[in-house]
């Protein structure tokens, strides 16, 4: 059995504020034991439910955050920048039985701690075939075209809750509970460890590798906090303006979805002012 965290940063214990995420300051610096204790749990519990093998996909910003020197030597893990399949990559091999979402966050424009979608901020709502869409939406769309499972999540309360519309069988782990977008009342990584540790070795269960789907084609639209964004971001081949603030693109399946998506938030935050967005 094999098993793929795709792991996040913004919904890992401690976490609640953007310092503590940006790759070089000192709140960074503290969070990121954090951030590996809670991967080093689900590492650690998915081998203690009968695991053979743990990948590991660094998903967050620069994809360099996780400490490969406090994690579980049987694991493995993918870290730097740019894949094919960004947050998820490792997927598309064949070989994956089920895949674990580990520090993820709500969606933009919705509750949660850290809320967003991809950019930190400009992307103000997105939407998959008219419902509004969080990263774990997005990914588990892509994984499900090769018929892995989404076993495990974790993340704020509110994700967790995210979560079941999309993973409705997957084990959830709030590690703190939202109070804003940068307060949340936090567990110790004691007790977050513990409590993801124990799921994982329970999720492992679920990760039976299925028939890969055939791609069915989904309608992704973007919502942005201003106007010049959508210019920049129609420069994609197939987004099409669809409102003031609006785009649209349909794929003919996730896997082209994902990395369109991928593109277009590239594009976006290129056309962003440092003052004025």
């Amino acid at each position: 059995m094999k098993i793929l965290i795709s792991a996040d940063m913004e919904g890992a214990t401690g976490v609640t504020w953007p310092a503590d995420v940006l790759p070089g300051t000192p709140q960074w610096e503290r969070c990121r034991p954090m951030f590996t204790s809670d991967v080093n749990a689900a590492v650690i519990g998915f081998f203690e439910g009968g695991a053979d093998e743990v990948l590991i996909n660094e998903a967050h910003w620069t994809m360099r955050n996780l400490l490969l020197e406090q994690l579980d030597d049987r694991a493995q893990m993918i870290t730097g920048r740019h894949k094919t399949l960004s947050m998820v990559e490792g997927v598309q091999h064949g070989d994956v039985d089920g895949i674990a979402f580990v520090g993820y966050h709500t969606g933009a424009g919705t509750e949660g701690v850290l809320a967003h979608t991809y950019l930190a901020n400009s992307v103000t709502g997105v939407w998959v075939d008219g419902s509004r869409a969080s990263e774990g939406l997005l990914n588990a769309l892509v994984v499900e075209e090769y018929g892995v499972p989404v076993v495990l999540v974790t993340g704020d309360d509110r994700t967790i809750e995210d979560a079941k519309g999309y993973a409705p069988d997957a084990y959830g782990v709030a590690v703190k509970d939202y109070v804003s977008r940068y307060a949340a009342v936090c567990r110790t990584p004691g007790r977050t460890a513990a409590d993801i540790r124990s799921a994982a070795g329970r999720a492992a269960a679920l990760a039976v590798r299925a028939s890969p789907s055939p791609p069915q084609e989904h309608t992704v639209e973007l919502e942005f906090d201003a106007e010049h964004l959508v210019g920049a971001a129609t420069v994609v081949p197939g987004v099409e303006r669809t409102g003031e603030r609006r785009v649209a693109y349909t794929s003919p399946g996730m896997y082209e979805g994902i990395r369109t998506f991928k593109a277009v938030t590239t594009v976006v935050s290129a056309a962003v002012e440092e003052q004025y967005g």
